[in-house]
């Protein structure tokens, strides 16, 4: 049975015969005396030739790095890894991307952040907030709030982390933001293919937070989590990297923070693909909505490690959708086949999809919250 959310969509990407036809491949051709056979000859109109002509560059662009595929192979096949690496050979030996993703690299290579605003603005959504900047600080406070382009530009996402920010200052945490001197952390370069950019964008992060002595972060971006926590550790950033489910969580259940009752409401949970199946973080988001009186939780079909993908991931939040139905309207009708009042996510780019599915579907009484939401509102 396939998971695949690009395949089950309609798309040409089939994860399991990439790999398969790879090998076949090796087998017809190979002889014994290394893998020069696998030489990338320029198709007849030019375009060139994945692999000998034996995979095509829609295949390659389909994928949302979701993992599901590796998450389901009964052999540990690791998929994504493959297709990344592909995709960095169009980008950076055939310079063969979308004009979508060349305007998004410039963005990021210009003003560190996919939409290409000023990095002056990125403290904005801080105003009159009282939150310190780490270079007003004496001595670093426990936690540095890494906010991420989506949370500091995105007008939806900016409520997200002004609710995050207020709980926080509610439970008394200790935090700092690094406002203009944050970069995006070259999440979306690096699953793109584009591994240059990815290294200038980790690397400037790494300098300012080791430069700071930055020793713990929370995320409200499952890429920021996943790219600072899982990747930065290659270059020499070492951080211990919360996803603000968990602080959330850790907070309701110390009793940091109380909830009051609200409107009884149904709430089902979207899991992202980087804090789930990418970092098996499952429990927190549910305790969260446990949490909150007069709130009910309904799962969807497909949950957990089965979650299918909002569409965004592995770059594709900033390249168009061609082929097929379109998958964050496929996620989006598994949520509204719950019948539930509110849909709850983790995540900007989970955000961002789901929002643009709800309203096609027209179902305006269905809202869409970040956790953070959630909590700040029963507060």
């Amino acid at each position: 049975e396939h998971y695949c959310p690009a395949y089950n969509t309609g798309k040409a990407l089939n994860p399991m015969m990439i790999v398969h036809n790879i090998k076949e491949h090796l087998r017809e051709k190979g002889d014994g005396d290394g893998l020069h056979t696998l030489a990338w000859p320029d198709s007849a109109d030019g375009s060139p030739n994945l692999l000998g002509g034996i995979i095509t560059a829609e295949e390659l662009w389909a994928c949302t790095t979701c993992g599901a595929c590796v998450g389901n192979c009964p052999v540990f096949i690791e998929h994504v890894d493959t297709i990344v690496d592909m995709r960095r050979h169009l980008v950076l030996t055939e310079s063969e991307v979308a004009p979508e993703v060349v305007r998004t690299f410039r963005n990021i290579e210009d003003n560190g952040n996919p939409w290409g605003l000023s990095s002056s603005f990125r403290a904005d959504w801080a105003e009159g907030m009282d939150i310190p900047l780490l270079s007003e600080l004496d001595e670093v406070p426990e936690y540095l709030f890494f906010v991420g382009c989506a949370g500091s530009y995105d007008d939806r996402q900016k409520k997200v982390t002004q609710a995050f920010a207020r709980v926080l200052k509610a439970a008394d945490v200790s935090f700092a933001i690094l406002g203009g001197e944050e970069k995006c952390t070259g999440d979306p370069a690096r699953r793109i293919g584009n591994e240059y950019l990815y290294e200038i964008c980790a690397k400037a992060n790494v300098d300012t937070l080791n430069k700071y002595g930055v020793t713990k972060i929370i995320t409200t971006c499952p890429h920021c989590f996943h790219t600072i926590g899982k990747e930065y550790p290659q270059i020499h950033g070492n951080y211990e990297v919360l996803h603000h489910s968990e602080i959330l969580a850790e907070l309701l259940r110390t009793g940091r923070i109380t909830l009051k009752a609200g409107t009884a409401r149904k709430v089902t949970y979207h899991d992202s693909c980087y804090i789930g199946r990418w970092a098996g973080i499952y429990d927190p988001p549910r305790d969260i909505i446990d949490a909150i009186p007069n709130a009910t939780r309904e799962e969807m079909e497909l949950n957990k490690v089965q979650s299918f993908c909002c569409g965004a991931g592995g770059g594709r939040m900033w390249m168009e959708e061609e082929h097929g139905q379109r998958i964050n309207y496929a996620r989006t009708d598994q949520a509204l086949a719950t019948n539930a009042d509110v849909v709850a996510v983790g995540c900007p780019f989970c955000l961002t999809m789901l929002d643009d599915g709800v309203k096609h579907r027209g179902a305006d009484d269905v809202k869409l919250m970040d956790l953070a939401e959630l909590v700040d509102q029963s507060m």
